[in-house]
């Protein structure tokens, strides 16, 4: 395992702990004054926890080196564990709309009192570090389960500040805003879900990783390429995977041709953070008559 990997696998245990440090807060509290929302946001913190798990698992497989059924690696595992963390964020969606429903039908009263403010307050400032803790995190590492994991702790975020607004309207009578309140709550956590699924299916479907523009801006400037097209990139953020066309001199000899290709491999390596892979296909250069 590189040391990307166990500092990805480290940042997951380390929020895995205090995610679940929070749903236990919540839930509990929840479940013991009758809160739909507070109930609601407490299950959706203890989903942040079940991705972590879903995530040190994608990690443990990507993790593995290059084999010989698998010439490119596994690193695509982290982006498949990447569905699993939205199919936990659409599963806790569908509960929450559900006892919202529920609410609306048979309302019943919650016990709003300080320490309800209180427990909503501390678990929103805890999730709030956390998120950007783990997003920061995600970012340095191109970490497509930490920032994704970061976007599940957001909605949280979001999800607690909906939970105060229902707290205080239902201490001034308004009941049945508590189950409405979980009604929004968990359209949240659905957008979050589809965000996620948005960014692996890019992955995953190969969509474009990087502008070709840069590509080609990087690769004009070193001296023997004429001109440069077909240019196509695919992969995750810290595996791109680039190949390309380049014409060069008609009279360029076979290893001099092999060594440009080799400079725009390096270059391309040094000049644009994430690419892994460069496939360079030389051709001669014909001038337009």
């Amino acid at each position: 395992m590189t040391d990307r990997f166990r500092d990805i696998k480290r940042i997951l245990i380390v929020v895995l702990f205090f995610n679940w440090l929070v749903a236990f807060a919540k839930l509990l509290y929840g479940l013991v004054t009758r809160s739909a929302s507070m109930t609601a946001d407490g299950a959706h913190s203890f989903g942040d926890g079940a991705s972590n798990i879903i995530g040190l698992v994608g990690i443990m497989a990507a993790s593995k080196p290059v084999d010989e059924d698998h010439p490119y690696g596994h690193k695509k595992y982290e982006t498949i564990a990447t569905l699993g963390i939205a199919a936990t964020l659409f599963f806790a969606a569908f509960h929450v709309i559900r006892d919202a429903f529920d609410r609306l039908f048979n309302p019943i009263s919650p016990d709003v009192t300080v320490f309800s403010f209180a427990i909503m307050a501390v678990t929103m400032f805890v999730n709030i570090m956390v998120m950007r803790y783990e997003h920061r995190k995600g970012m340095d590492l191109s970490s497509d389960i930490l920032v994704c994991d970061s976007m599940h702790t957001k909605t949280d975020v979001f999800a607690t500040i909906a939970v105060i607004a229902s707290l205080v309207a239902v201490k001034f009578g308004f009941v049945m805003l508590d189950a409405l309140v979980a009604g929004v709550i968990s359209v949240i956590i659905a957008r979050a879900a589809f965000r996620i699924l948005k960014q692996s299916f890019d992955v995953l479907s190969d969509a474009v990783a990087v502008d070709t523009s840069q590509i080609a801006s990087v690769v004009k400037g070193i001296e023997g390429v004429k001109s440069i097209h077909k240019i196509r990139t695919r992969g995750r953020k810290d595996d791109v995977h680039v190949d390309l066309h380049v014409a060069v001199d008609s009279k360029m000899r076979v290893d001099a041709a092999h060594h440009l290709s080799h400079t725009i491999d390096a270059v391309l390596k040094e000049k644009i953070q994430g690419v892994t892979d460069v496939i360079v296909h030389v051709e001669p250069f014909k001038k337009l008559s």
